[in-house]
């Protein structure tokens, strides 16, 4: 088995934290106190660590910390270093065995282990602590055991225990495989007694024996590895004993760990080899070096084995070998392994690692630049024009090379510059000196922080050197902030010193004042004390010297905030914005202008605001988020690279506004051959600015020129436009016009054709006018009649088939309809009118029939007929004149012959015949009656010719035989079939007649309803009704009434419906109940119920 630091699941850093480890091997006195002491560098740790002591591999001390054991930790600010004590208290032979203390810091860990080994023989008593060393040994002395054995069989709680018993370090690899053998149930088998254990484990090196026994003793066998059969050699040893078959594999290697099978015939044992490989140790660990650059690094360790794989780290990177690069270099010798550094660098300081699955090893490099001196240093030198100039150093290395520059820039040779290194000494030779010679020279050695430093001087007239960085806009042009300080300083070189004088035309300028001159070694200062514009000018500086003489012309320009902007104006208005203009300052205060700001506030307020925070660049703006019918003024401020100018003047108010928008669903209504009819609806949006009208506009198809029709705005929502070319195709725009302009066009979706279109002439006769139209007398009579057809048709009207007379009737023809107008209808007006409508040889007619009624004339020949005990018998005749309509009753009075008062008897009397009752004995009466129709009263009576007297005289009444008017139940009216909505109350009735009166009895799905508070039953002379109070979707079902008395029994029933109401409501118009219940396309659909 094998052990590596370097698996996928560990994500701990391993590094070297411990400064001071405990010895490797530790001797103790039974019976005497023993301490071992680990300090732990915290200098490069984010947290404090955390200091485990183990023994053997698993067990952690600190759970036996006690009066036996003690633990501590100490730490010294100063060094940042934790110290860590173990005390063993009177130490016994069960102390002894392998320790190990384990230092983590987030990321970081570190470990070392250490064998603490006790002498003496007056130790004590084991306490029970766990033995480790004597439990090794009794493995020693134990038969050996199978390790796979023992955890195939054990529980996974005792692995670790198992683990740290025998000496298993790859526990995790071990279960993998563990899991992976396949468990083959034993069977019962022909050709083998006993098979081949499950699995083997062997020690690589060593030699393991297969062992199995077969039935036949003289059967041959086959030996197979991982499917292949294995052929008898040296390492592969394969007898056979008379029934036992064996297979002996001498110094197994990792390469033998596989699946082995024995064969016989067609029957097959397997088994599995796990070949466990001791881990590699270092043996020699790894030294710390100390080089300078360019020294050669050789990390040197020694491993337990030959051909051990090690791995290299620099810091927590591995080092690889990498063909594009031979900075590093690996070296195998043996059980020597070695990395090489050919050149170390700065950037090489670190520590490396070397890791081995057993062991890791570590070593520190550190490395130093090189040491340089300077033996001579480079000397200023001051020359002429066509001088020699040589500067030349000394350094302590003469193999050192180096560069020159001057200014920061590398100097190349060339024709008048010679370089030449000899020895330790560097020159720098420079030919016929110019003026641009002139400079810092500086020589850097190479590979080293080094540089020596000198400087050329030349010496020539005087010069001015202009420096105007961040005021200079172009050349020898000064930029000055009005009211702000000018201080100009010009360094002037020359030797000797040059004198200066600055002047301003010819004005030359004092040493004091708002306005001078200041004089410093090398320096000349100009100072203006508060920048006005009257200080705007040429400046001329002049300098001189017994060497020659140089001047130089400044021009000092004075900036100021802009002038505001002028005349700020508004050109047009929307409904929420408005277009402003302005016209740019007349100064621009020296410098270009960057843009405007604009504010704006209501007419009569003086809070301003802001529209703009960003600079606006143009001279027009649209301003927004405006409210439409408040008036607003603006200003604007101007703005250049020095501040912003003052407010310009108030703009005159103005109100937003907003154009209507586009007139809606242009249609064209009619076309002839020079006109086209135009409908249109109003605007959806009007705004504020009201509606003034519509302006049509037309053009020809394929033109661009629009044509105004109407020169006047239109004001109703249609329009004929005339004149129009016949045959042309022509488009139609209509714009709604208002004080904020036009509003976009509604324009018709294809171009119209100028033309009369036939069209069959069609009479629409309202629906009132299709049966009898019957009028009173003296009322006005204003019929319309709409008709369709073109070219505008011929409308005449026809009384009973004659003309009618226009003095009777007057009529009125448009392009659509006739109107038949009567002022004041008379009798004479009544008969049956026809239209005739007409197009050439195409006719259409309609007829109505219009009756005009009057009062009736009053009834005939009105006679008492019999007059017997209380009674009078009276009849009449129709009236000669019913006006005109048909009689529909009579009003019959009487009237006491003393008194002469009139009383009605009857009203609405429909026969011509009747008997007036309950007459006073003793009295004469006589009686009149009138005929009524849809008009009313006759205005006339007719009155009886003759009287009816009821006599005094004694009368003898004839036995009252009284009637049997008994009879069964039964019902006049059933009950119907309705549909209710639930939560509304509702009604159903019926009636019934018999003698004696019936008992009613009320049911609801046959069962008897009862008393119930829900239920309202009443009976009204044999009108029956129940009320059901805000009935619900279960009160729907079949309801029965019936009535019983001693003669028999008759029954109705109806069916309820009963929904929710869908719309939340129920709708009711004189007596009639609307239920929505269901859908009909898009539309609901209604059920109705009386």
């Amino acid at each position: 088995m094998s052990f590596s630091f370097f698996s996928e699941n560990m994500s701990t850093e391993l590094t070297g934290l411990f400064v001071e480890k405990p010895t490797e091997n530790i001797t103790a006195v039974a019976g005497m106190d023993l301490v071992i002491i680990a300090k732990v560098d915290s200098t490069t740790l984010t947290r404090k660590p955390t200091m485990k002591w183990l023994k053997g591999k698993w067990l952690d001390l600190v759970s036996k910390a006690g009066k036996h054991m003690q633990f501590k930790e100490t730490y010294d600010r100063n060094t940042k270093i934790y110290t860590y004590e173990m005390k063993i208290i009177k130490a016994k032979v069960g102390d002894a065995g392998a320790y190990r203390c384990e230092v983590t810091a987030k990321d970081k860990c570190d470990s070392s282990s250490f064998e603490i080994s006790v002498e003496g023989e007056d130790a004590g008593e084991d306490d029970g602590d766990l033995d480790f060393s004597a439990l090794l040994k009794k493995v020693k002395e134990e038969p050996v055991i199978d390790v796979w054995e023992l955890l195939k069989s054990a529980h996974p709680s005792e692995y670790e225990k198992i683990a740290f018993e025998y000496g298993i370090t790859d526990l995790r690899g071990m279960l993998k495989r563990l899991k992976k053998m396949k468990v083959v149930e034993p069977k019962h088998c022909e050709a083998f007694l006993k098979r081949l254990e499950s699995c083997y484990s062997v020690e690589k090196g060593k030699k393991i024996v297969l062992r199995c026994e077969v039935v036949d003793p003289d059967v041959p066998v086959k030996w197979l590895k991982n499917g292949q059969e294995i052929k008898p050699s040296a390492k592969y040893i394969m007898e056979a004993n008379g029934n036992v078959r064996t297979l002996t594999i001498n110094k197994t290697s990792l390469a033998d760990d596989a699946a082995y099978e024995c064969v016989v015939g067609e029957d097959k044992c397997f088994t599995e080899i796990f070949v466990k490989e001791p881990p590699v140790t270092i043996t020699k660990l790894m030294d710390d070096y100390h080089v300078v650059v360019g020294e050669r690094v050789e990390f040197e360790v020694e491993v337990s084995e030959e051909g051990a794989h090690v791995m290299w780290f620099f810091e927590d990177i591995e080092l690889v070998k990498d063909k594009d690069s031979t900075k590093y270099r690996f070296k195998k010798d043996g059980r020597k392994h070695t990395l090489i550094i050919q050149e170390a660098t700065l950037d090489d300081i670190g520590m490396y690692h070397a890791w081995t699955n057993g062991g890791h090893t570590k070593g520190e490099l550190e490395v130093e630049e090189k040491q340089l001196e300077v033996l001579q240093d480079i000397a200023d030198l001051t020359v002429r024009a066509t001088d020699q100039a040589l500067f030349k150093c000394e350094v302590s290395d003469d193999k050192v090379t180096g560069k020159w520059f001057k200014d920061g820039v590398e100097v190349l040779p060339t024709e008048r510059i010679k370089m030449t290194h000899i020895g330790r000494f560097h020159r720098l030779l420079i030919d016929n000196v110019i003026p641009e010679d002139a400079g810092d020279y500086t020589f850097i050695p190479d590979g080293y922080a080094l540089s020596i430093s000198a400087k050329l001087n030349f010496l020539d007239p005087p010069k001015i050197h202009l420096d105007t960085t961040g005021n200079m806009v172009s050349q020898n042009t000064i930029i000055v902030v009005a009211g702000n300080k000018l201080r100009l300083d010009v360094e002037i070189t020359g030797e000797p010193a040059p004198t200066v004088v600055w002047s301003k035309g010819d004005q030359v300028k004092a040493t004091e004042g708002r306005m001078r001159v200041e004089a410093r070694k090398d320096l000349s200062c100009f100072v203006i004390e508060g920048a006005e514009r009257e200080d705007e000018g040429n400046y001329t500086i002049c300098v001189n010297n017994p060497a020659g003489e140089d001047k130089a012309m400044l021009f000092v320009k004075i900036v100021d905030v802009p002038d505001p902007p002028e005349n700020v104006r508004c050109t047009s208005v929307g409904e929420d914005c408005a277009s402003i203009i302005w016209d740019p300052p007349v100064f621009d205060g020296g410098a270009p202008l960057k843009g405007y700001l604009m504010e704006r506030k209501k007419k009569g307020s003086s809070r301003w605001t802001k529209l703009n925070f960003d600079v606006y660049e143009a001279s027009t703006y649209e301003a927004k988020r405006m409210i439409e019918g408040v008036m607003y003024e603006m200003r604007v401020f101007a703005i250049n690279s020095i501040g912003m100018s003052q407010p310009s003047l108030t703009s005159k108010a103005f109100m937003p506004i907003a154009a209507t928008s586009e007139p809606i669903r242009l249609t064209v209504h009619d076309v002839t051959d020079n006109t086209c009819t135009l409908k249109w609806l109003a605007p959806e949006k009007i705004g504020a600015g009201g509606l003034d009208g519509y302006l049509i506009e037309y053009c020809k198809e394929g033109g661009t020129e629009w044509e105004v029709a109407n020169q006047e705005l239109c004001q109703r929502q249609g329009y004929v436009v005339r004149g129009l070319p016949v045959g042309e195709k022509v488009n139609f725009r209509v714009k709604a016009v208002n004080i904020a302009g036009h509003s976009p066009p509604a324009v018709l979706s294809q171009a119209v054709t100028i033309r009369e279109i036939m069209e069959y002439p069609k009479i629409r006769l309202p629906r009132e006018l299709r049966t009898k139209y019957i009028r009173k007398v003296g009322e006005k009579i204003n019929l319309t009649i709409p008709f369709q057809g073109k070219p505008r048709p011929v409308a005449t009207w026809y009384k009973d088939g004659q003309p009618i007379d226009p003095k009777m009737v007057n009529v009125r023809n448009s392009n659509v309809d006739t109107i038949l107008f009567i002022r004041e209808a008379e009798r004479e007006h009544s008969g049956t009118y026809e239209l005739v409508l007409q197009i050439e040889n195409m006719e259409d007619r309609a007829s109505l029939i219009l009756r005009i009624v009057d009062k009736p004339g009053p009834p005939l020949k009105m006679k008492v007929t019999d007059v017997w005990g209380f009674n009078a018998a009276l009849e009449w005749d129709p009236p000669k004149d019913d006006g005109n309509c048909e009689i529909i009753g009579y009003t019959i009075q009487k009237a006491d012959m003393k008194t002469k008062e009139w009383f009605t008897v009857y009203e609405h009397n429909r026969r011509t015949n009747c008997t007036a009752s309950d007459l006073i004995m003793g009295n004469e009466y006589m009686f009149r009656v009138y005929s009524e129709n849809l008009c009313g009263l006759s205005e006339e009576a007719g009155v009886s010719k003759n009287t009816a007297v009821i006599a005094k005289t004694g009368h003898k009444r004839s036995p009252y035989k009284e009637k049997d008017t008994s009879c069964m139940p039964k019902f006049t009216q059933p009950l119907v079939d309705r549909s209710i909505v639930a939560g509304y109350s509702t009604t159903i009735s019926c009636s019934v007649k018999g003698y004696p009166k019936p008992k009613i009895v009320w049911m609801k799905n046959k069962m008897i309803i009862g008393q119930d508070p829900k239920f309202l039953m009443r009976n009204n002379q044999g009108v029956l009704t129940l009320n059901i109070r805000k009935p619900g979707t279960f009160d729907g079902g079949k309801y029965s009434c019936m009535a019983v008395n001693d003669l028999g029994t008759d029954e109705v029933e109806c069916k309820l419906d009963s929904c929710y109401d869908t719309c939340g409501r129920q709708q009711s118009v004189l007596g009639v109940g609307v239920c929505v219940c269901g859908t009909f396309g898009r539309y609901p659909k209604a059920k109705i119920f009386f």
